[in-house]
Order: C-alpha cells, then structure tokens, then sequence
C-alpha cells in the first residue's frame, strides 16, 4: 500500500458494496478483505481494496424495494 493511499471506514466499505457492516467485519476476520489496523480498535480498508473487490465482478445487492 502507498503512503499517501485513502482509506475507508468499515461502515463506508459496506455503503458502497450494498453490504452489512457485520459483513464486512466478518471478511475481514477471514482475511478475505486487506486492511490497517491504525490503532488499537480502528481498522481501514485501502480504497484499492475496495477496486479490487468490485473489479472481480461484484454486484451490490438489490434494494428491498426492487424485489417486488
């Protein structure tokens, strides 16, 4: 990871793929998702991380409202 690289919050990782925060954290436990752990409790996600999740063919779920 380049030093000057953004990082993103959990809760923004999971806003921008459709997901739950729970999700997220549960990947990331399984090392399934790269991540910085800044301090004690904090963790980021390189937003390259974030490309490379959706450049593998992500699609973010659909809306409750789209299913009907």
């Amino acid at each position: 990871m380049r030093p000057s690289a953004k990082l993103l919050t959990v809760r923004e990782v999971a806003d921008r793929l459709g997901l739950k925060e729970s999700t997220i954290r549960k990947r990331i436990l399984l090392r399934q998702i790269a991540y910085v752990k800044p301090g004690l409790r904090a963790v980021r996600i390189p937003i390259e991380e974030l490309e490379r999740i959706l450049s593998v063919g992500f699609r973010p779920a659909l809306p409750p409202s789209a299913t009907t």
